[in-house]
């Protein structure tokens, strides 16, 4: 099968016109099926938004890649954020792709919840009769009843409200490519009624993936620092991890994620091994082919994690087992440095999780294996994950404000190295927290640099075990509200990284809470305050 060029989204023709050129390729490319050389043309006149609700960036990035793919099939496609749509924008457009992922539990994430809100207040949206759509649901069958619960929501309302469901929807868990483009291929052949230009889109976009460095292709990168950054007398063990990226050709923006190939300890594998009873050199399967030994398979290759101490009361056979394993999945963090002060280095600040409970010891699966067993100079597999919605003003005189207990620091301590390196004239404010200040207050050195030169125009800290009343970001961000509010009404960008459960509600109640009290709103007032902050990108929040 010939593959289709696309026209480039740079390229200097309209949308209509590109659409119209792809089109036309892909049906000269397949002339020799009269199907294919007659749908395309037809097809160029075929609207198609593919609508995003997205969190980490999956559901966008997969958003526009598809919208790619749909040129080059021939139709009219765009990737929009859910934020920026109305329900009327829906009638307009007719044919409708929705990807969205799941947030917290089984909330909508942030760019979704806007849209979310304007169609499921009862009697307030339109109805959608004419518009054809299907979804895509991205999540993690660890959240059990919540899995996928925003896309399952979407996909209920639009057909409550009239909507014609033209593919079923598909609830994919955290491995999810195979699944979307079996759905993408269904929708575009549900749209154009063409089977084969559609295949011709899906190969197109396994060609763009695998060049260059990525998730299937991890450039193996030297662990060059593991820092303890926590001093004697922490309950906590949080280091400062940085990677080589010297002969990788790859780079990265401050805001982005780290994708980190780990691997399980093998003292948890050797547990659950002897606790089944199993041959720790028999041979199995492995996710993704080949075969290995079942020690090696559960160390490099299978989550093991959520069965650890079960006992060999579960009669489980080998093969009963290995078939119910999922595949290990490498780690994301925020990414805590600048590749314009550090060339050629990405580093990642990492707190270690190590707790027991009914005398079983469990270890975090990534942060112990940087912390404790990933030795200096060797090397693992990582690759980016861009971030599009977590990214600095392109104004360098816009002020910023970024809120990041604990190691939610990470990418703010790339923000301020990024902010100094393009000398960025906007002020500057970070609350940071954490337990105590003299054991707990990380990249202390650096942070109280930045203030003495002024390029940190104003630091709050709240270290809760430092008094006996419990201060946190929140608390300091109330104490400060008139300020702040004068620094939100000067067009400054607001950010939030940590805790999604707890810090980072907490911390959205505090800002509607400032921009009524400061701000003199009513409360639904400073719901629209925040909801067009997050329209204009500059309330932004890379929450765990």
């Amino acid at each position: 099968m010939n593959l289709v060029p696309v026209i480039p989204d740079n390229a200097p023709f309209s949308n209509e016109q590109r659409a119209w050129l792809n089109g036309f390729l892909a049906g000269v490319l397949n002339r020799g099926s009269g199907a294919a050389a007659v749908s395309a043309p037809q097809a160029a006149i075929t609207p198609l938004l593919i609508a995003f609700g997205s969190q980490s960036g999956n559901a966008e990035s997969l958003a526009k890649r598809l919208a790619r793919e749909a040129s080059g099939r021939g139709f009219t496609a765009r990737a929009v954020g859910l934020d920026s749509l109305q329900p009327a924008d829906l009638i307009k457009e007719k044919n409708i792709l929705l990807i969205t992922s799941t947030w917290g539990e089984g909330d909508m994430p942030d760019n979704a919840i806007s849209f979310w809100d304007s169609i499921n207040q009862n009697g307030s949206s339109p109805k959608l009769d004419g518009v054809q759509y299907s979804v895509l649901a991205l999540g993690d069958k660890n959240y059990g009843d919540t899995f996928c619960l925003a896309g399952k929501k979407l996909d209920a309302r639009l057909e409550e409200l009239g909507a014609k469901r033209i593919v079923d929807r598909v609830d994919c868990d955290v491995e999810f490519d195979a699944q979307a483009k079996t759905w993408s291929a269904n929708a575009f052949t549900a749209l154009s009624g063409d089977s084969a230009t559609a295949s011709v889109a899906v190969v197109t976009a396994v060609e763009e993936e695998e060049t260059g460095y990525s998730k299937k292709k991890p450039f193996p990168a030297r662990l060059i620092a593991n820092v303890p950054l926590n001093s004697r007398g922490s309950s906590k063990d949080t280091r400062h991890i940085g990677f080589s990226l010297t002969g990788s050709d790859l780079t990265y923006e401050v805001g982005d994620a780290l994708g980190v190939f780990v691997q399980n300890c093998p003292e948890v594998v050797d547990a659950v091994i002897a606790a089944h009873a199993f041959d720790p050199q028999a041979v199995v399967a492995l996710p993704d082919g080949g075969n290995a030994s079942l020690r090696d398979a559960l160390i490099k290759h299978y989550e093991v994690r959520t069965l650890y101490g079960k006992g060999a009361e579960d009669n489980l056979t080998l093969t009963a087992f290995v078939e119910n394993l999922r595949k290990l999945q490498p780690r994301l963090y925020s990414i805590a440095s600048s590749i314009k002060k550090h060339e050629n280095e990405v580093h990642l600040c990492i707190a270690a999780v190590r707790y027991s409970t009914d005398g079983v010891v469990h270890k975090g699966v990534a942060s112990t294996f940087l912390a404790d067993r990933l030795p200096l100079e060797e090397t693992t597999g990582i690759y980016f994950h861009a971030a599009n919605h977590f990214r600095l003003p392109a104004d360098l005189t816009r002020p910023v404000i970024m809120v990041g207990p604990g190691t939610g620091i990470a990418p703010f301590r790339a923000f301020l190295e990024e902010r100094e390196a393009t000398q960025a004239s906007g002020k500057n404010w970070l609350f940071f927290g954490d337990q105590k200040r003299v054991s707990d207050f990380l990249y202390h050195d650096q942070i109280i640099e930045w203030v003495q030169k002024g390029h940190l125009t104003r630091l709050d800290t709240a270290f809760s075990r430092d008094q006996e009343e419990k201060i946190y970001v929140q608390t300091r961000m109330l104490q400060a509200a008139t300020e702040l509010w004068q620094w939100l009404e000067e067009g400054a960008h607001f950010y939030v990284c940590g805790d999604a459960k707890r810090m980072a509600k907490d911390v959205d109640d505090a800002l509607h809470s400032i921009i009524q009290t400061a701000g003199g709103k009513s409360a639904d007032e400073a719901a629209a305050y925040v909801t067009q902050m997050k329209k204009e990108k500059r309330y932004a929040r890379d929450v765990y």
